[in-house]
């Protein structure tokens, strides 16, 4: 029905439905569903969403190399004082973080686009949800959403480290979480879109340099980070800020950096952060300990 941000906006200004339902009628269509069946779906990633986005909250996960071993319990314990950011942005950071921890134990995340970053939808659904009091169906409908814009991004870009940089993994996240966010927020469809291309410009060239190959660092600070994106992308869009720049153009802009950016910097830990001195050593460690545990 849509293969662009333009049309998706189109078609729900001609068909007068909410942006969801157009998204949802898309989903029926291209793979051969009954709507019971696309929400049952979406309430299983959801909930794997949530198991995620809680677990490490209150307990520190063990992963190879431990480097972001106990981030979300720091991060929740500082956030239940006084903050800078307040409650609301703080327990997304924490639970972000969380989804991050068990990404890296190797425990079950719902790769949302990625798995390097699954912390950054979680958290903004979840809390917003929390803020707003919605029912389950309207988060699962923001779920929706999110997912619309992605399959965009799959359709005309990536949403690959290793093609496009760690714009195409945490920047497509945040793009798509803010989109969820103006959604609950009670939004229009046009805000959801500007609210995807602000958050992708806040983070046009943003590199993958993860240390020692693992996802972690800067991972993890990149999803807490990139959450954060999301929602004040959201509410820009939702005061009435646009761009010149149409969506789609933004989109593809961020593909051709991407598609530009040095092999150093697309998930090859050759440059960045993972080339850094301290850096090295930790590659160094983590090999040994690795050739010993074989």
């Amino acid at each position: 029905m849509y293969k662009n941000v333009q049309s998706l906006l189109d078609i729900t200004k001609q068909l007068n439905i909410p942006l969801h339902e157009v998204i949802l009628k898309n989903e029926m269509i291209y793979n051969n569903l009954m709507e019971e069946e696309v929400y049952s779906r979406l309430a299983k990633h959801y909930d794997t969403m949530v198991a995620s986005a809680t677990r490490a909250v209150m307990q520190p996960l063990e992963m190879t190399g431990n480097l972001i071993k106990g981030f979300s319990f720091k991060q929740g314990k500082y956030g239940s004082g006084d903050t800078l950011c307040g409650d609301y942005l703080n327990n997304i950071m924490t639970m972000a973080f969380s989804s991050c921890e068990v990404n890296a134990s190797m425990g079950r995340i719902c790769a949302a686009p990625t798995a390097g970053s699954c912390g950054i939808l979680p958290a903004v659904l979840i809390e917003t949800a929390r803020k707003f009091d919605l029912p389950t169906k309207d988060v699962l409908n923001a779920l929706l959403v999110a997912s619309g814009f992605g399959a965009i991004f799959m359709a005309n870009a990536t949403v690959s480290g290793a093609e496009g940089g760690c714009q195409a993994e945490c920047g497509v996240a945040a793009a798509i979480a803010g989109a969820a966010a103006v959604y609950m927020a009670g939004g229009t469809a046009k805000m959801c879109a500007n609210a995807v291309g602000i958050a992708l410009i806040n983070c046009m060239g943003l590199i993958c340099d993860p240390v020692a190959g693992l996802v972690q660092l800067p991972c993890g600070f990149r999803n807490a980070s990139q959450a954060a994106n999301a929602v004040v992308s959201a509410d820009m869009a939702l005061a009435g800020q646009t761009c010149a720049i149409p969506v789609d153009e933004i989109i593809d802009a961020m593909y051709k950096v991407g598609r530009k950016l040095p092999i150093e910097f697309k998930e090859t830990s050759l440059g960045g952060l993972a080339a850094t001195p301290t850096a090295k050593k930790l590659e160094k460690k983590l090999h040994k300990i690795s050739i010993f545990t074989e």
